[in-house]
């Protein structure tokens, strides 16, 4: 597809509006942090955190004039129309659900970002050819429910409808249920007309920016995810009586899995290769009994999708040895979720680029280490994305998660102009 982009006319983005927005929708879940002593937010999907910052973005929506409509699965849109309706229309968005220890700009700056493009684009009395549609997607952290981008990801066709319906959380609370409890279970079709280009703006989460001393960058895809669930069975034993050869520890077999990982990470036979476990969980948890059972999950991640192969392929043979390593010990590994390596359209970047340098910006390329919603746009239709600088080495997850007032301005002055001279 031919991406035609032409001068902007002016726009001026309101930063104290964007800020001010920024900072109510951080208001909503908001808790004291003890780890770090600042104010964090737990804003999780679907829960009436969730519900309630959802009714306050469509009530923002609604005040600039958008139309609003809820697809199945709870993904929000707002239009605004273009001079020639039928034209498909130029997308821009994120998430505003949020992990249990966030901050205020994970995904939501890429929702409140667009929104600030509108309100501009209504002071300013600009109109576009295209149609201009914000997306604030449902549970793209993945947190709650065990699969993440799971509203594009549904809405663009790589999963279905019922699969996302039958999902669970840790209480055993399903996604459909859930979805419909907080009243967002919409009546749009849930799967999605492709839209000309779509372009999302999110910070970073990681330091090249600050390091690099750039307020915002270029980003040519995002780099392959791999999340597994793998449940350990033993046997459970008193720990003083039980002789070392005969017990049958859940415990030991998650330490070696998480220290075999980190050795595959070390080996650099995997190139890029980054692995996590962000979750152990032992039962019965108590100081005097071998552990039973042991739950972690294992995120891999890697540009190189033949690499990412590899190490799967090579941690999967070694659970297989793990379970003959103790007589008794069963492993069970569960796929929580799988994607590829995603390139961004190199016509849309080159847009994002040439924008930001009009701007006064200078700008690096770089992949993204993060799962985000433009991935699974990036399947429909040519995508790009614009990183803005946090502080803190970047840090995101984190009540610590921050970036200035200024960057925040910088990166959604490059979305708006970047939007209107795609919608032109």
């Amino acid at each position: 597809m031919s991406i035609e982009a032409t001068a902007p006319a002016a726009l001026s983005i309101n930063s104290e509006r964007l800020w001010g927005s920024l900072m109510d929708l951080a208001a909503i879940g908001a808790y004291e942090d003890a780890a770090t002593g600042l104010t964090g937010i737990n804003r999780q999907s679907l829960t009436d955190e969730d519900g309630e910052g959802r009714r306050l973005v469509i009530g923002w929506m609604k005040d600039a004039e958008l139309e609003v409509t809820v697809d199945e699965m709870g993904n929000i849109f707002g239009r605004r129309e273009g001079t020639e309706p039928d034209a498909s229309p130029v997308m821009a968005g994120s998430h505003i659900d949020t992990v249990a220890t966030a901050g205020a700009f994970d995904g939501c700056l890429g929702v409140l970002g667009a929104l600030e493009v509108i309100r501009s684009l209504n002071d300013a009395g600009l109109q576009t050819r295209r149609p201009i549609v914000i997306a604030a997607w449902t549970e793209e952290e993945g947190v709650r429910f065990g699969t993440d981008m799971l509203g594009s990801a549904v809405a663009t066709g790589r999963l279905s409808l019922d699969y996302a319906y039958n999902l669970a959380d840790e209480a055993g609370l399903r996604f459909g249920d859930e979805l419909e409890r907080i009243g967002f279970k919409g009546d749009r079709p849930v799967l999605l007309e492709a839209p000309h280009a779509y372009v999302e703006a999110h910070i970073e989460q990681g330091p090249v920016l600050q390091q690099r001393g750039l307020a915002v960058g270029v980003v040519t895809g995002v780099q392959a995810i791999s999340w597994q669930k793998v449940i350990l069975h033993g046997r459970a034993a008193h720990a003083g009586t039980t002789p070392t050869e005969l017990r049958v520890d859940a415990g030991l077999a998650a330490a070696q899995i998480i220290v075999q990982v980190r050795l595959m990470v070390n080996s650099g036979r995997y190139g890029q290769l980054r692995a996590t476990v962000g979750h152990v969980r032992t039962s019965p948890g108590l100081p005097s009994v071998v552990p039973d059972l042991a739950e972690i999950t294992v995120d891999l991640r890697n540009p190189d999708d033949a690499l990412m192969a590899k190490a799967e392929a090579d941690l999967a043979a070694f659970l297989a040895k793990l379970a003959d390593s103790q007589p008794g010990l069963r492993v069970e590994a569960k796929r929580m979720a799988k994607t590829n390596a995603v390139p961004f359209s190199e016509e849309i970047q080159a847009v994002v680029e040439t924008t930001a340098q009009d701007l006064g910006y200078e700008t690096i390329r770089l992949m993204s280490g993060a799962g985000h919603d433009a991935q699974e746009m990036a399947a429909i239709t040519p995508t790009a994305m614009i990183f803005i600088r946090g502080q803190y080495d970047g840090i995101s997850h984190n009540p610590r998660e921050y970036s200035t007032p200024e960057d925040c301005a910088a990166g959604i002055e490059v979305l708006g102009k970047t939007l209107l001279k795609l919608a032109h």
